[in-house]
């Protein structure tokens, strides 16, 4: 797979991490799209790999992120405090 294909399905899944983001769809998009839009003239194979592996990390931690707010939901549903 290309460079270019990674970074593009980068930017399409966290656009679809972002829906549930706690401030909100369009400050994440806004936020999200400065960020491609100032690494995109990057052409060194070795940065653009940092980068990538540093999105998925943002992913992952994005998901731990969504994770917590759905268990501290479950959990004050069902047990009193």
């Amino acid at each position: 797979m290309s460079q270019r294909t990674k970074v593009i399905d980068l930017y399409k899944t966290l656009l679809h991490l972002g829906r549930e983001y706690p401030k909100g769809y369009d400050f994440f998009r806004i936020r999200l799209k400065k960020v491609f839009q100032k690494n995109g003239n990057e052409t060194d194979p070795e940065k653009i790999e940092k980068m990538l592996a540093h999105g998925n990390f943002v992913i992952k931690e994005l998901e731990a992120l969504y994770m917590l707010r759905k268990y501290r939901t479950l959990k004050k549903r069902y047990y009193d405090q």
